[in-house]
């Protein structure tokens, strides 16, 4: 059967299989408008002889009065007498496809009967209709004037229904969702299709939404089969999903809908508890609204006796009320049941409680909002303005005292801007024609907010569209980017006000919500709109971009105060470019910015409050649509105060909610005035930090070390020298053996460490400096060499004093003196090493020496304390051993003796033993005062000469024999010697005994 098709333009006609010199004639094949007449080229190949099928042949009927016959309305079947008198194929039947009408402007529309539709090349040059989404099927055209052209004739499918054989099928795992759950629709091809689209439409929406891949919707493609998945189903994703394809030269749409539910906190009840009283109260309201949705709620209250119902709609949402207008004499839970048809109801309880005589109650309160007479211990509730979405809440304390006011108030067109960015995140949209949409309005949005929640739901918007943006890589034209940085520099102001102190009370870490979006959309700007520069109160941008050739260095400056200044070395830049990849470099200066972001400090910045400098300068490099992080980037910060750390903000600190690191960053000395000058080895957000609590860098502190370190080293070499000529007269017997052999080891590690101290300096700080890392380690490896040979002095001057007739062999003491004295600081200095320079944390900021905020300079400090310690007791048992009353019975002269050795051996084991590290922990406790600092200072910078003066000059045995080597004189006999204080405390240790005896 051939089906009918009402008025106008294309005639469909029955022919037998043979060749019609007629009809070939008279088809138009390939014209401007007409597209291929497919149905013709197709007879010899799919029908066997004597059969008939349904070609397309042109006919232009033209009718002036804009009425025809109603025959031409119907199918025309020729008379047999016609059919007859042919020798070739007969024509049985006629059926029009195409319908048009002219417009006052002299347009044409043409649109397609049932059964026919526009080809798809011809819709590539002439505008539709109407506006509808680019792959809705092709059924109307504007042409401006008439054409030989007509709808062609859809694949035929069953002769019964007279429906065209749509070339693949739509099914869905169902069509009732519950929240939570994973919608799947699978699309199944029997042709070869393309540019395949999937499509939402929502209930009431007159256009689709397209659908692309996000954080619920995934789509996937194989050979004859295509799929969509969204997760986590809720009434937002419900609505006609449309499946829009092209195959065999025509446009196809499949459509499923799907119906999602209502969860409980998609209902919004006010209030959702009540106390009142019935005495000032006899009657109240209650409400629960619900979102628009294609499922049809009603309500029912319970219990609903001597009360009114009713409903309204109002924008976007649909509100059920309930006016009791007698108060229950108890407290009573009230429901709103919402059920839809073949849904359980969804119950959402509002809590009424009645306030009875004698209850602590918190009185009327109408300063602002009204506040009805409340329970103590219940929370009042209040509407939101008009034009606001939300609820306002204030608690009744125990006492009857009010609290403070909590108000979730949002305006509304902000809260469909954030809920239209969080879809357009999930999957829902075009993010290159929306995201520029949303920015246009938020300008007008930041302007207009007035509470903490306007201000989270503005910076959440946001952050949604920098997401949105770095995973689509869409680029942003001038205006839309200006319409951020208009919003951005809205949000700064606010600085002053109470907002954010608000809004960081329920989110601390609002601020970095807002430098991650910015920084993520300042530097999606199109490659046609640079160089582009822009200047706010807050907010100054400046976009280059370089294409093959490039400058030497890239530097830029701002107009702040202090001036700001960055440069980009030309090594850095160069590895970019290849293959002729334009190079977009973003500088993007944030005032204000820094005392908005939390107080979070990373490794190695302890837990002081730092200060700021009042700006944040971001700045980003884009190869192409990559980001380039890693480059070297030097920064001029103007004058300051103090001693600055040079820090980024580190976005992946503190469970991702931000905080300033100094990892890859460090100051450097400026040449010829005050500057906080950084170099930082990455790209992002850069500041400075400068610590309240940090001593400012003195002259006099600096020149005192380094005379100190040129004094100590002076009188270390002199004491080799000294050693070099006497080393035979003083190593006399073991004891006087392992005290100088230590002595000796102490002076030349000492020696080795103040030298590459005083050296350290001159070296390029920082962790990427191999000479650096080395100077560091060896000093901190010498000078615990220094400390650990104090230790085995004093150990085996120990071991004299509770063992006085116990000989010590050499070959056992001495390699054990070695071992402790070399090999345990070795262990400990490469341990430090290992463990502290993969964190950033072994290197002091611009300076070769151990992190003092870290724990690398505890390695350090932790041992010489526990030496120091070990070593004064070993004093305090030599003080005792010299006092002991053995001492003391003897002559008056032996005692006035004693008394002068506990001076020397004070004087030559304080030094010696390092008790003047003991200040040290003045210096870590106490930062602000520079007394610490400076007699720390000269205590351990001279320690050399006092090892000169008192470990060697003083010796008595050292003496004779340098006046035996120069003055060539018989030193008189001494009745005591303070050779060593060992043989002195070992002599009188005998004597006491033998007296004892």
């Amino acid at each position: 059967m051939v089906c009918s098709a009402s008025p106008l333009l294309l005639l469909a006609t029955t022919l037998p299989l043979l060749g019609s010199p007629v009809a070939q004639a008279s088809q138009p094949g390939q014209s401007q408008a007409g597209g291929e007449s497919g149905s013709g080229q197709l007879l010899d190949q799919e029908n066997g002889a004597g059969e008939s099928a349904l070609v397309s042949v042109y006919v232009h009927l033209d009718f002036s009065d804009k009425t025809w016959p109603h025959e031409v309305s119907r199918t025309l079947t020729l008379p047999a007498a016609s059919a007859s008198s042919s020798p070739g194929p007969l024509l049985t039947g006629l059926g029009l496809t195409t319908e048009c009408n002219v417009n006052h402007e002299e347009n044409f529309y043409c649109a397609c009967l049932s059964g026919y539709q526009w080809n798809t090349s011809i819709c590539l040059h002439y505008p539709p209709c109407q506006s509808p989404h680019n792959h809705q099927p092709c059924g109307c055209l504007v042409f401006s004037h008439p054409e030989p052209g007509y709808c062609q004739l859809l694949p035929p499918g069953s002769p019964v229904t007279c429906l065209p054989a749509v070339p693949g099928t739509l099914s869905l795992n169902s069509q009732l969702q519950m929240p939570g759950d994973t919608l799947s629709l699978t699309l199944l091809l029997s042709q070869e299709a393309t540019d395949l689209s999937w499509f939402l439409r929502h209930p009431g929406s007159p256009s689709p939404i397209l659908l692309q891949p996000g954080t619920q919707v995934s789509v996937t493609s194989s050979h004859g089969q295509a799929a969509l998945s969204v997760s986590n189903m809720s009434h937002h994703w419900a609505g006609e999903y449309m499946s829009c394809f092209e195959a065999q030269g025509f446009k196809w749409s499949l459509h499923e809908v799907v119906r999602v539910p209502l969860k409980a906190t998609d209902v919004a009840q006010l209030p959702d508890q009540l106390s009142i009283s019935c005495a000032t109260s006899p009657g109240f309201q209650l409400s629960c609204c619900i979102p628009s949705t294609n499922l049809a709620y009603t309500a029912t209250w319970s219990p609903g006796e001597g009360s009114k119902a009713s409903s309204f709609n109002e924008s976007g949402s649909q509100c059920f009320v309930l006016a009791v207008q007698h108060c229950p004499m108890t407290d009573t839970m009230y429901t709103c049941d919402l059920q839809s048809p073949g849904l359980a109801p969804l119950r959402i309880p509002i809590s009424i409680t009645i306030i009875q005589d004698g209850d602590i109650t918190c009185p009327e309160d109408t300063s602002v909002l009204t506040w009805n007479v409340t329970k103590a211990g219940h929370m009042a509730q209040a509407p939101c303005p008009e034009s606001k979405r939300g609820i306002v809440r204030r608690f009744c304390a125990a006492d009857g005292v009010w609290g403070p006011v909590h108000s979730s108030c949002t305006d509304a067109r902000l809260l469909a801007l954030f809920i239209r960015a969080k879809l357009l995140q999930a999957g829902q949209g075009s993010p290159a024609e929306e995201v520029p949409q949303i920015l246009a309005q938020l300008p007008g949005q930041a302007a207009e907010a007035s509470s903490p929640s306007d201000l989270l739901t503005l910076l959440s918007t946001m952050k949604y569209l920098a997401k949105v943006v770095a995973k689509a890589r869409i680029q942003l034209d001038h205006s839309a980017l200006k319409n951020l940085l208009i919003a951005t520099d809205k949000v700064l102001d606010m600085d002053t006000r109470p907002l954010w102190t608000l809004a960081q009370a329920r989110k601390p870490w609002a601020g970095s919500t807002l430098l991650l979006a910015v920084e993520t959309l300042a530097c999606s700007l199109c490659p046609q709109d640079h160089p582009f520069t822009f200047s706010l109160p807050n907010v100054l941008l400046q976009n280059q971009l370089f294409g093959p050739t490039f400058p030497a260095n890239y530097s830029i400056s701002f107009p702040t105060r202090p001036p700001l200044q960055a440069q980009i070395p030309g090594h850095s830049l160069a590895p970019l470019v290849h293959n002729g990849t334009e190079i977009s470099i973003t500088s993007l200066v944030l005032r204000k910015l820094d005392h908005l972001l939390p107080s979070n400090y990373g490794q190695g910045l302890g837990d002081f409050l730092y200060a700021t400098p009042g700006l944040v300068l971001v700045i980003s490099i884009m190869a192409g649509d990559q980001a380039f992080s890693q480059g070297e980037v030097i920064m001029d910060f103007g004058n300051t105060d103090g001693s600055p750390h040079c820090v980024f903000w580190d976005h992946s600190l503190f469970q991702g909610r931000g905080g300033w690191s100094k990892e890859g960053c460090q100051a450097q000395a400026a040449s010829a005035r005050p500057t906080a000058r950084c170099l930082c080895q990455h790209l992002t957000a850069f500041s400075v930090l400068m610590s309240p609590h940090t001593v400012p860098e003195e002259p006099a502190l600096v020149l005192l070390t380094q005379v100190g370190l040129g004094a100590s080293i002076l009188a270390l070499l002199v004491c080799l020298g000294v050693y070099r000529l006497v080393w035979r007269v003083v190593v006399q017997n073991k004891v006087s053996y392992f005290r100088h052999a230590a002595l000796l080891n102490m002076v030349l590690c000492l020696l080795a460490a103040d030298t590459c101290f005083l050296g350290a300096p001159f070296l390029p700080p920082g962790p990427q400096s191999p000479l650096c890392l080395a100077a560091t380690f060896l000093c901190h490896f010498l000078y615990l060499a220094t400390f650990f040979w104090m230790l085995a002095q004093a150990l085996v001057l120990a071991h004299q004093l509770l063992f006085v007739f116990h000989q010590l062999p050499k070959h056992r003491v001495l390699p054990l003196m070695v071992l402790l004295g070399y090999l345990c600081p070795l262990a400990l200095a490469g341990v430090t090493l290992g463990l502290y320079l993969p964190q950033g944390q072994y290197l002091r900021e611009g300076e070769c020496w151990l992190d003092g905020k870290g724990g690398a300079l505890y390695t350090f400090v932790g041992p010489v304390l526990a030496i120091v310690g070990v070593n004064g007791l070993v004093l305090a048992m030599a003080m005792l051993k010299l006092l002991r009353p053995s001492l003391s019975e003897g002559p008056p002269a032996e005692k006035r003796q004693a008394l002068l050795g506990v001076i020397k051996a004070l004087l030559i084991l304080t030094p010696i033993f390092g008790l003047t590290w003991v200040l040290g922990l003045a210096t870590l406790l106490e930062e602000v005062s520079t007394v610490p600092h400076y007699i720390f200072t000269i205590l351990n910078t001279f320690q050399g000469v006092f090892i000169l003066l008192f470990g060697c000059l003083m010796d008595k045995k050292v003496q004779e024999a340098l006046r035996k080597r120069f003055c060539r004189a018989q030193a008189p006999n001494s009745t005591i010697s303070l050779s060593t204080n060992e043989g002195y405390i070992l002599e009188h240790s005998k004597g006491g005994s033998d007296t004892a005896r």
